[in-house]
């Protein structure tokens, strides 16, 4: 997903998003840092939530049922692929392994090759299911794999 997919889905769900946590129209405005008027707006599906706004969503309501649904998965991880593009950690994120919106397509020594169902990105897991690597780019997405295959081998 690029940036506009994000937004668009991510607009399209933000009444189901506020109603889901039980907030009133005022409170979610507060907690995203939007007026009333232009809240209203977004729910009315009459504008799109800017990207600053999105991004704040997807941080602040990660836990949100309906935000992963709608996802795919992590809500972060999510506008911080469609933001860079590729993620790749030196410090590794656990998973869930992939038991919801992931299609495994590869699986050497331990490491797992897998495509999101929904949003259409890739990551790379290691055998404890930490996301080590993740990118739209499934060239990338392959060679990172490979070379973490060909560093336990040797």
């Amino acid at each position: 997903m690029k940036k506009d997919n994000v937004i668009d889905v991510v607009s399209s769900k933000f009444k189901l998003i506020r109603t889901e946590r039980g907030y009133t129209q005022d409170k979610m405005a507060e907690v995203i840092g939007l007026s009333k008027k232009t809240l209203v707006q977004i729910e009315k599906e009459r504008i799109l939530a800017g990207w600053t706004t999105t991004a704040a969503v997807c941080a602040l309501f990660r836990d949100s049922d309906i935000l992963q649904s709608a996802l795919g998965g992590d809500p972060v991880e999510i506008a911080e692929l469609a933001a860079h593009d590729t993620i790749t950690r030196p410090q590794r994120d656990k998973t869930m392994g992939g038991r919801v919106w992931w299609r495994e397509l590869d699986h050497q020594n331990g490491f797992r090759l897998q495509q999101n169902m929904i949003s259409g990105h890739y990551r790379v897991l290691d055998a404890d299911a930490y996301r080590l690597f993740s990118t739209y780019d499934v060239a990338e997405a392959e060679e990172h794999f490979q070379e973490y295959i060909r560093r336990v081998q040797f």
